[in-house]
C-alpha cells in the first residue's frame, strides 16, 4: 500500500468517528428531552391526583359530619389543613356530644344529664294546630269507665268513692319545671320503615334512640323552647334487672328532687304492656297519626302515707280536660290502682302510658307535640 492511499483512510477514519459522535450527541438530546417530559407529566398526574384525593376526603367529611365545615377552595387564602390537628378538632367535637355515663355498684347503667345544656339541642319551634278534626281509630280492646267528671273519664280499681269534689281540678302546681324519667326505660314499640331496631327483649331495646326514652326527649324538645325547666332523666332502671325497677326509679326521683326544688310535675313515660302487636291505640288528628295516651294514677291503697294521690288525680283530671277541648280522643280513661307507683314524691307525680306495643315510634312521637300544646294550654 502506497502513501497516498495511508492517507486516505486516516481521513475515512476520522469523518467516521465524527458521525459517530454526532449520532450520539444527538440520541442523548432526545434521551434527556423525554426523560424531562415523563417527569414533568408524572409529577403532575400525581399532583391531580392528589388535589381530587384531598377535595373528595373533605367533601366527604363534611357530608358524614354535617357540624364540622371543612372549605378546601383554591380562591381562599386560608393556611394549609394539617390532617392530624383537623381529625384532633373533629374527635373532640365528637365527644363534647356524648352524655357523661355513670356505672353504678350493681351494674345498671344510668345517664345524668340534669343539666339542660349538656343535653343535644334539638328544640322544636312548631305551631301546632288546635281546631281540627279528630278521630280516634276502632281497636279490639273496648273502653271503660266507672266514674266522670266534666267529660274525662276514670276506671276506679280501687275501694276510694270518687267525690266531686276529689275529681274537682283544683290545684295549684308549679307548671314550669317539669322532671321526666322511665321506670321501664327499656320500653319500645313494632319497629317500622322509620324507626327499625333490633330487639332486646319482646317489644324491649337498650338503644335509648328506640325506646321510651326518644318519646321523652320529644317532649321535652317540644316544651323547652317555651321557657319550661325540663329534667329528663335518661337511666336504666329496668336493665339489667327488670326487678327491682320501682325501687332504682324511686332512689333516681329523690335525688333529683333533693337537688332541684320546685319539680311538682314529675312524668313517668311508659309504654302499655301489653305484649304483642294487635293492640295499637291511635287516634287520627287532622291527617296525622297519633298514639293514644293513658294516665295511670295510684292511690293510698298499696302505702298509708301516700297522701298526694288525690292531687295527682286532680293533675291528670285537669289535663285531661285540656287534651279533651283541644284534641278529643287524644286520651284514654284515666286509670286508678291500689298500687302507690312511687306517686307520693309529689303533688303532681303521674304515669302516663303512650301508646302500646301495636303503636311505632312515629305515632308516639306525635303525640308528644299534641301532649306538649296541651299542656301549654294550662
Amino acid at each position: 500500500m502506497d502513501k497516498g492511499e495511508n492517507i486516505k483512510m486516516i481521513n475515512l477514519a476520522v469523518i467516521n468517528i465524527k458521525e459517530v459522535v454526532k449520532y450520539l450527541v444527538k440520541l442523548t438530546i432526545v434521551i434527556t428531552v423525554v426523560v424531562a417530559l415523563t417527569r414533568y407529566f408524572s409529577t403532575y398526574k400525581n399532583a391531580l391526583t392528589n388535589k381530587f384525593s384531598d377535595k373528595t376526603f373533605l367533601e366527604c367529611i363534611n357530608q358524614t359530619i354535617p357540624g364540622i365545615k371543612v372549605m378546601n377552595k383554591a380562591e381562599t387564602k386560608t393556611p394549609k389543613i394539617e390532617p392530624l390537628k383537623m381529625m384532633l378538632n373533629m374527635e373532640l367535637a365528637m365527644i363534647d356530644t356524648i352524655h357523661e355515663e355513670k356505672i353504678t355498684s350493681n351494674g345498671e347503667e344510668r345517664v345524668k344529664n340534669n343539666n339542660i345544656e349538656e343535653q343535644p339541642t334539638n328544640e322544636k319551634v312548631e305551631e301546632i294546630q288546635t281546631g281540627v278534626k279528630t278521630e280516634v281509630l276502632e281497636n279490639n280492646v273496648p273502653t271503660k269507665f266507672t266514674d266522670e267528671y266534666n267529660g274525662v273519664k276514670v276506671k276506679n280499681g280501687t275501694d276510694n268513692k270518687l267525690t266531686k269534689e276529689i275529681l274537682t281540678p283544683n290545684i295549684n302546681i308549679n307548671m314550669k319545671n317539669v322532671l321526666i324519667f322511665h321506670t321501664h326505660t327499656c320500653e319500645s314499640y313494632t319497629p317500622s320503615q322509620a324507626y327499625p331496631y333490633k330487639q332486646t327483649g319482646n317489644f324491649r331495646t337498650t338503644d335509648r334512640n328506640y325506646s321510651v326514652v326518644r318519646v321523652g326527649r320529644e317532649l321535652e324538645n317540644y316544651l323547652k323552647p317555651y321557657g319550661y325547666n325540663i329534667i329528663h332523666d335518661e337511666s336504666y332502671h329496668d336493665y339489667p334487672s327488670y326487678s327491682g325497677s320501682y325501687s332504682s326509679s324511686l332512689e333516681t326521683v329523690e335525688k333529683i328532687l333533693k337537688e332541684n326544688s320546685g319539680y311538682d310535675i314529675v312524668l313517668d313515660l311508659h309504654r302499655d304492656a301489653i305484649g304483642d302487636n294487635t293492640y295499637a291505640p291511635t287516634v287520627k288528628i287532622g291527617e296525622e297519626y297519633a298514639a293514644q295516651l293513658m294516665f295511670v294514677i295510684g292511690s293510698n291503697g298499696g302505702v298509708d302515707e301516700h297522701e298526694n294521690w288525690q292531687e295527682n288525680l286532680k293533675f291528670a283530671v285537669k289535663v285531661q280536660e285540656k287534651a279533651n277541648e283541644l284534641y278529643p280522643g287524644l286520651f284514654k280513661p284515666i286509670i286508678l290502682r291500689n298500687s302507690d307507683y312511687n306517686q307520693f314524691v309529689s303533688k303532681a307525680a303521674c304515669i302516663i302510658e303512650v301508646g302500646a306495643t301495636g303503636n311505632t315510634l312515629e305515632q308516639c312521637l306525635a303525640s308528644m307535640k299534641y301532649l306538649s300544646k296541651v299542656i301549654r294550654e294550662l
